[in-house]
């Protein structure tokens, strides 16, 4: 009997769990600081610039996270497609919370002047490292266990972990800044959320120890060391480029508005409520702590919808529902109004659950098996720096240069019309056998 017809060894919802958890660890991490870079790091960091430009400036360290995430991608997809998607998600975990945990240890600008920028920013090309190579493999142990049949909901588990780690994030924020002045806040406050990373990183990597790689990946892995021995493996980042360039340019132009529309309703959001319409943080952090349950709520359910009429039909139905909510998002924001802000953010969410929930499936039924983590990662990870990266910096640009959220929803729909025309280029791929190699 072949190891993709036997009896898988590890339990789906153990792997479904450990996934979910070890994934919202490391984005509880990541998103850390960009609500820190939103509220504190622009004045804890770089104090000597005006509101905005600060935060532009503490916006630029974060942006530089992503630009550490294709190396990670590439490293840890190497790796990944070599020796198993298991060990390097544990390597990545641990990576991601001594970053984190050391962010909340950093001296300021107050106390050693430019060097705290300086550190700030390499923990931070750390934290992008890391999480370069979380996603491909937390997705790809789901989708690889998953039957056809209900691949895009299981897959969209560890989606689901993005919303956990944001919410835990937000949350612990939140509680801060109700508990505490906004001086306690930023004397030292700011800094246990970060602390705090450290434990969350032990439950993960104790969950996540229990879990195997699939049997679709150990016959592919056992069959390319085989053939290895008549004939030298190329890198399979490269194999995955030659092999699977349309498959790599598809995931990229659909992932572009989903990654600049989430960075800007839960990031810029908050510079845009805080700075520009000067109210208070805790107005827009309540309103992501809903938003975020609702995100959780809709990603699995339509990852299931994808199992039922398609990836394509969901997927598009997300990326024209941002190009149209994008319309009434700052419309909304600027009534000033708590429950209208907090409308705009659920609405944003949602829309982009449409994408994000058969986005897994989706992007893993694009690559055969021994290339699965190299080419999801290539393209997953390359739009986090056009896409993602940028996002806050640009629209924080627009918004300071032109006084304005008008260029800053133009931003958001073009980013729509470009990704529903990638989605509209892509093959129906949900009934597609894991197992199956489509090209070499």
């Amino acid at each position: 009997m072949s190891a993709v017809a036997a009896e898988p060894r590890t339990r789906m919802g153990r792997v479904v769990i450990a996934s979910l958890v070890g994934t919202a660890v490391e984005w509880y991490d990541f998103f850390l600081y960009g609500s820190a870079a939103a509220l504190v790091f622009n004045k804890l960091f770089f104090p000597q610039s005006d509101p905005l430009v600060g935060t532009m400036l503490a916006f630029l360290t974060y942006a530089l996270g992503f630009v550490a995430r294709p190396l990670g991608g590439l490293v840890f997809g190497h790796f990944g497609d070599r020796v198993g998607r298991k060990k390097l998600l544990m390597v990545s975990l641990v990576v991601m919370g001594v970053a984190t945990a050391a962010i909340g240890l950093l001296p300021t600008y107050a106390d050693i002047g430019v060097w705290a920028a300086v550190l700030l920013t390499t923990t931070r090309l750390v934290q992008g490292f890391a999480i370069g190579g979380e996603w491909s493999g937390a997705v790809l142990l789901v989708s690889e266990h998953g039957s056809p049949q209900r691949r895009g909901f299981w897959a969209s588990w560890p989606q689901a972990g993005v919303p956990v780690g944001n919410l835990l994030a937000t949350g612990v924020l939140a509680v801060l800044a109700a508990t505490m002045s906004d001086e306690t806040f930023l004397a030292w406050g700011w800094r246990l959320p970060f602390l705090l990373s450290a434990v969350l990183i032990v439950l993960g990597y104790w969950i996540r120890s229990s879990i195997e790689d699939a049997p679709v990946f150990t016959e592919a892995k056992a069959k390319a060391e085989a053939a290895a021995r008549d004939k030298p493996r190329r890198a399979p980042a490269l194999e995955a480029l030659r092999r699977h360039p349309k498959q790599i340019g598809v995931c990229v132009s659909a992932r572009i508005v989903e990654n600049i529309s989430y960075y800007v309703i839960t990031a810029f959001v908050l510079t845009y409520v805080t700075t520009f319409l000067k109210l208070d943080k805790g107005l827009v952090l309540n309103a992501l702590l809903l938003a975020n349950v609702a995100h959780l709520v809709a990603i699995p359910a339509f990852g299931a919808l994808s199992d039922r009429v398609g990836r394509r039909p969901v997927y598009l139905a997300g990326t024209v529902g941002m190009g149209l909510w994008a319309l009434v998002f700052f419309p909304l924001l600027d009534t000033r109004d708590g429950w209208l802000i907090t409308l705009a953010v659920v609405g944003g969410l949602i829309a982009h659950a449409a994408m994000y929930g058969p986005q897994a499936a989706f992007f893993a039924e694009q690559f055969d098996t021994d290339v699965r983590y190299s080419g999801t990662s290539i393209a997953y990870q390359v739009t986090s720096i056009i896409a993602g990266s940028l996002a806050p910096l640009i629209a924080t640009a627009l918004l300071s240069g032109y006084g304005s959220p008008a260029p800053v929803t133009l931003y958001i729909v073009v980013a729509a019309v470009i990704s529903t025309a990638g989605v509209l280029a892509a093959k129906e791929t949900r009934s597609r056998d894991l197992a199956e190699v489509t090209t070499r």
